[in-house]
């Protein structure tokens, strides 16, 4: 599985972001630029998904880590943000609301 760190991660332009955390999770602070698709909404939502590579995250990697694999299955080219959106914040980058 491809994954990548939050420093990356904020060094990357142009990659698409997916959070697939809930969207509590989500209104709560997320990485800027990233869109919502929650793990628990994925297969009725997989249309949404990005036709080019894109990154996956959550907020610790573990549900995100599951969905890369999961689509990296179905021939999507993603990789999974390592320690989510709570390394990012620790990080001190800035969050959208």
């Amino acid at each position: 599985m491809n994954e990548i760190s939050v420093q990356d991660l904020h060094a990357r332009d142009g990659v698409p972001l997916i959070d697939v955390r809930e969207p509590h999770e989500f209104e709560a602070g997320h990485v800027p630029g990233a869109v919502n698709v929650p793990m628990s909404q994925l297969s009725e939502r997989v249309g949404e998904l990005p036709a080019e590579p894109f990154d996956v995250i959550c907020e610790l990697g573990g549900r995100s880590a599951r969905v890369v694999q999961a689509l990296n299955e179905r021939g999507y080219e993603t990789t999974n943000v390592a320690g989510g959106t709570a390394a990012w914040r620790e990080a001190g980058y800035p969050v959208d609301l």
